[in-house]
């Protein structure tokens, strides 16, 4: 990755170099320059919707071919002769070292892995901002169009910008990827900032273009004039999408998706140029293009491949783990590796970027020693180091297309046959084993599913959501006392974890530990008062326990957190209408009829809006009976007489056998004929005789308690009870208004 950290000096028009192209104008372009980067998204973001999966896959083996070479440059470049491996000694072993070390502590601590994976989310965009302004430069020379200081400086900052702009973005939130750290910035906030920056970036951008236009031809600035709109189509163009349509902007697909693929192809474009001139430099006979390519590939499998499934097979490590670990720290080590080496005020890389290099002059070599010359025996071409260099790579090959097999089994094809396959191949990947969790729950073999969830987390007992998700497994499985013990442990290491809390709160209810299941639902709004499972789960508790007032408090925030978030609650409906009558039920208790009468009215209207009859018939049965307690017995009678008739659409036969047991009770308290009283008991007991219970044994002695006090007028009302139950719903209200209460 060239980079440009010198500052130019001021020139005047001059004339460009007789090969201004480092392959030709076409595949500069395309590639070096980026020009491919507008129909490589479109098509990726219109296809990735379709075929997720199977997208996921062609990155997986585009990594192959383009991301890993990538890094095995770099690696090249530093490591393959003496004179470059002393030169960078700082990078190539202490930083190497401290790498390693810190690979080694997260495989022992997993806590400290999304930390090293949000360093390298963060640092990628940094990285092909780089490349994008040094090969900017580069070109910028190339082609004798050298920028002043005032234009170099103008377009930096707006290189800079564009990455400050994507961070933002980035940190904006919450993060949904418990790998990737967020900062939380407000969106209030970060969005004029985002905006400000793009200007930033358009303004001084194109005045930078615009002044150097004035000294050359657009045809000479072509390649800055794309590396400027490439690095607006990475980084301004889906930010301003996000801002503008609220869409998120994926971290990941910076580091893993197609912009990563074109990084790298950009990259392997620059660095293959480069390591030809030097070895025609050296005057290296036995360079080959052809071998350099392979060296490549076979050295990127060598440093992301092997380790992984080496540290999960030999020492039962987390596969996912340690992919996640070794995939951030060799990109870390890039990182900081290709900022040392590519560096245009290297007059050995400016002579050989900048076709300055001068007729017959050699770049030194150091001399020989046991390192060096170890290098040139491997690299020579006696028929033992031919044999180690072949069947070395040709290991490496076959392991990456068993690795691209794995991935294939797991992601791609994914059913329950392939997941097991992927399974057999790597037992200790717990992504594997989720997946054919799920796999095997859908299936209905429910001891497979809860077999591979228990491996997934003994894979890796720091990681939380392994654990939670084999803890889920043991509740859909009736296990909840090893449930409630397993969220147990997970709690003490982490105090905080609000999903955790509300389970565990959960299964204290359901193993009768009704004060922790209360204390423990308290902990979570102490923690995030928007909860809404949190209080709504209080709420219920304190109810059961008679306390109507206090539940009320929590219901009534229930109601508010789902009023300000209404499209996270929307399966929510009836969870909702119960809140709200629960409150009304509180305040008809408190003595309080006009705010209880408010509250079932706006029951009864959102069930309305459900299309539940059911539960807006309660809502109206509730209502019936504060308008009796208040006197309305116009207002009651009306109420239970709506509840009846939707009670007619419901299918909730019970519900509705009550709704008629109150109002007969209703209509004997009121002095009804007694003929219509016992009509309503004969329907509610008639709609209970296949429940019975103590409903139905209430039912049946008011029923006695009324065909007694009826006498011989019982056998008119069994004879015509059609005909009376009409008439006991069509009571006017002028019936009980004449009534005392």
């Amino acid at each position: 990755m060239p980079a440009e950290t010198g500052a130019a000096p001021e020139l005047g028009p001059n004339s460009g170099p007789k090969q201004p192209w480092v392959y030709g104008p076409w595949l500069d372009l395309i590639v070096g320059c980026g020009a491919w980067s507008a129909p490589l998204l479109i098509l990726t973001t219109y296809m990735g919707r379709f075929t997720p999966a199977t997208w996921s896959f062609a990155f997986y083996f585009l990594a192959l071919l383009f991301n890993y070479p990538h890094f095995m440059a770099t690696i090249y470049r530093a490591y393959h002769s003496y004179d470059e491996f002393t030169k960078y000694r700082f990078f190539t072993v202490h930083v190497a070292l401290l790498l390693a070390v810190t690979g080694l502590v997260a495989h022992l601590w997993y806590p400290l892995i999304p930390w090293i994976f949000t360093l390298y989310i963060c640092w990628s965009p940094w990285h092909y901002t780089g490349q994008n302004f040094g090969l900017l430069m580069m070109f910028a020379r190339r082609t004798g169009v050298m920028p002043t200081e005032q234009e170099r400086r103008a377009l930096r900052l707006a290189f800079v910008a564009s990455f400050v702009m994507l961070m933002v973005s980035f940190h904006t939130g919450t993060s949904n990827d418990p790998l990737i750290l967020s900062l939380g910035l407000a969106a209030k906030f970060t969005t004029p900032v985002r905006l400000l920056l793009a200007a930033f970036f358009v303004v001084a951008s194109g005045w930078a273009l615009r002044s150097l236009s004035r000294r050359s031809s657009w045809r000479a600035l072509l390649p800055t004039t794309t590396l400027v709109v490439t690095q607006f189509m990475w980084f301004l163009l889906p930010v301003l999408i996000e801002v503008l349509s609220g869409r998120e902007v994926p971290q990941i697909r910076y580091s893993s998706g197609i912009l990563a693929v074109m990084h790298s192809a950009q990259y392997l474009w620059i660095t293959s140029y480069y390591q030809a001139k030097e070895a025609r430099a050296n005057k290296k006979a036995t360079w080959s293009f052809g071998w350099y390519v392979v060296t490549l590939v076979a050295g990127g499998i060598a440093l992301f491949i092997p380790g992984p499934w080496i540290v999960s097979r030999v020492f039962h490590v987390d596969f996912a783990a340690s992919f996640l670990t070794f995939t951030a720290l060799v990109n870390l080590h890039h990182f900081l590796l290709d900022g040392a080496i590519w560096k245009l005020r290297d007059s050995r890389i400016a002579s050989l970027l900048l076709n300055k290099l001068e007729s017959g002059k050699e770049v030194a070599v150091g001399a020989p020693n046991a390192f060096a010359r170890g290098l040139r025996w491997l690299a020579s071409t006696s028929p033992a180091s031919r044999t180690l260099r072949i069947s070395v790579v040709a290991i490496l090959l076959l392991w990456g297309g068993v690795d691209q097999l794995h991935f294939f089994w797991a992601n791609v094809s994914a059913n329950l046959a392939s997941l097991k396959k992927a399974a057999r191949l790597n037992p200790d990947d717990s992504a594997v084993q989720l997946r054919l969790a799920r796999a095997s729950n859908n299936a209905g073999d429910i001891d497979g599913s809860l077999q591979a969830l228990q491996r997934a987390a003994e894979l890796n007992p720091s990681n939380v959501s392994l654990q939670e998700a084999f803890a889920r497994g043991l509740i859909t499985a009736g296990r909840d006392a090893e449930a409630y013990q397993l969220y147990s442990k997970l709690l003490a290491r982490s105090p905080g974890n609000v999903s955790a809390l509300i389970n565990y709160g959960l299964l204290a209810q359901r193993l009768n530990h009704e004060e922790e299941a209360i204390d423990t639902w308290q902990r979570v709004l102490a923690i995030d008062p928007m909860q809404a499972s949190a209080q709504l789960y209080v709420g219920q508790a304190l109810q059961k326990r008679g306390q109507l007032q206090a539940a009320a408090r929590h219901y009534h925030a229930y109601l508010r957190i789902v009023s300000t978030h209404p499209e996270e609650h929307r399966s929510e409906g009836p969870t909702v209408v119960s809140a709200l009558l629960n409150v009304a039920d509180a305040d008809a208790a408190g003595h309080h009829p006009a705010a209880a009468l408010q509250g079932y009215a706006a029951a009864a209207q959102f069930a309305q809006q459900l299309g539940d009859p059911s539960l807006q018939s309660l809502a109206l049965a509730h209502a019936a009976e504060v308008h009796e307690q208040a006197g309305d017995l116009a207002g009651a009678a009306a109420a239970f007489q709506q509840a009846l008739a939707l009670d007619e659409k419901s299918v909730d036969g019970r519900n509705s056998a009550v709704d008629w047991f109150n109002y007969a009770q209703f209509l004997h308290r009121q002095k009804q004929p007694e003929m219509l009283v016992l009509a309503c008991l004969l329907k509610s007991v008639e709609l209970l005789s296949t429940s019975p219970g103590e409903e139905q044994a209430a039912a049946a002695k008011a029923e006695a308690e009324s065909e007694a006090r009826l006498g011989e007028g019982t056998r008119n009302v069994r004879a015509h009870l059609a005909d009376f139950v009409r008439r006991a719903v069509s009571l006017p209200a002028s019936v009980f208004n004449t009534v005392s209460h």
